[in-house]
């Protein structure tokens, strides 16, 4: 009779276990899956918000670092031919490089024969196109960075006058009425945040990467015409 009892109490833990653990499953799939659509119509914005910063991200990142490739044979192929008087090779070099490094070059070589400043201007008027082109749609990321986390918030404003609307006409003013409609109206601005924090960071990034390839632009640009000032040239 002893161990009959014993075992119907560990299977009655056993039971309990089991529940416990489906309760926890059910909790987590909830937490994961379901409240995002418990969200509500922000919702729909919030993810366009996020499709969007990443195509931005991405697309950035990957033409930033085709841009900041090493140039240094390049370099060393535009100083052989000018330093041999070969011109019409240097250019032909720089127009087949297709990088932003090439085309300042380019110009530079096509103004040679003009005093420096005009050549050196000509040089960072080409820098700065290159430069507006690398920086293509990164602000839209701030703006995303902005916007995420002030929409989430409206989204969860929303809710919560939605509830206490709900709650007027009913009469009903239980706690879990209102704890179970607000844990749902927060997801906008737990999520706004999240997709602003990740805009935040990419922004930043990508402006990092961007500065780092002007400072080597201008570094071969310096470079180059100091080239261009050495005697016999």
């Amino acid at each position: 009779m002893f161990l009959l009892q014993i075992d119907t109490m560990n299977q009655g833990l056993a039971d309990t276990t089991a529940q416990v653990a489906q309760s926890a499953a059910q909790a987590q799939e909830l937490r994961f899956i379901d409240l995002l659509f418990k969200g509500g119509w922000v919702m729909l914005p919030l993810l366009l918000l996020l499709f969007l910063a990443l195509v931005i991200f991405i697309e950035r990142y990957l033409t930033i670092r085709k841009a900041s490739k090493d140039e240094t044979n390049l370099m060393q192929q535009v100083k052989a031919s000018i330093t041999a008087g070969k011109l019409d090779s240097a250019i032909a070099i720089c127009r087949g490089s297709n990088s932003a490094l090439g085309r300042m070059l380019q110009k530079g070589l096509l103004r040679i024969g003009r005093p420096i400043k005009d050549i050196e201007g000509a040089i960072e008027n080409v820098g700065k196109l290159e430069v507006s082109k690398l920086e293509k749609n990164i602000s839209i990321l701030g703006i995303v960075a902005g916007i995420a986390p002030m929409l989430g918030f409206v989204g969860t404003i929303s809710g919560v006058i939605r509830i206490f609307y709900n709650i007027s006409l009913t009469d009903n003013i239980s706690m879990g009425v209102i704890a179970g409609g607000l844990y749902e109206k927060m997801i906008t601005s737990a999520t706004g945040l999240m997709i602003g924090i990740l805009a935040y960071v990419g922004y930043h990034i990508l402006n990092i990467m961007v500065d780092r390839v002007i400072l080597k632009m201008e570094t071969d640009a310096v470079e180059f015409i100091d080239l261009l000032e050495e005697p016999g040239q």
